[in-house]
């Protein structure tokens, strides 16, 4: 039976290497497919991170801003969220 395979395959060597380079890339807990996967979402989460560290840095530029600037903060109050003094009426314009 193994006389008919050809003789690189009858070593013992070669057959355990097979094996084993089978076992790592297949079988494994830790196989190429799944460290391919991690990897992948490794980046996600990091390009996610640079995001959010960039949105805080803004947040809190804009927080410096608000607290030092009190005309700053009457604008913004008005704008984002439609504050208005008792005695002014808002009129909301909306683009089509």
């Amino acid at each position: 039976m193994f006389k008919k395979l050809p003789p690189v395959f009858r070593n013992f060597y070669v057959v355990a290497t097979l094996l084993f380079v089978t076992w790592m890339i297949f079988l494994d807990s830790n196989d190429l497919i799944n460290r391919y996967r991690l990897s992948r979402k490794i980046d996600a989460l990091e390009s996610e991170r640079e995001y959010y560290l960039q949105r805080i840095a803004e947040v809190e530029k804009d927080h410096l801003e608000l607290t030092s600037n009190r005309e700053l903060l009457e604008k913004y109050a008005r704008e984002k969220y439609l504050m208005k003094k008792k005695t002014e009426d808002i009129f909301i314009i909306r683009e089509e």
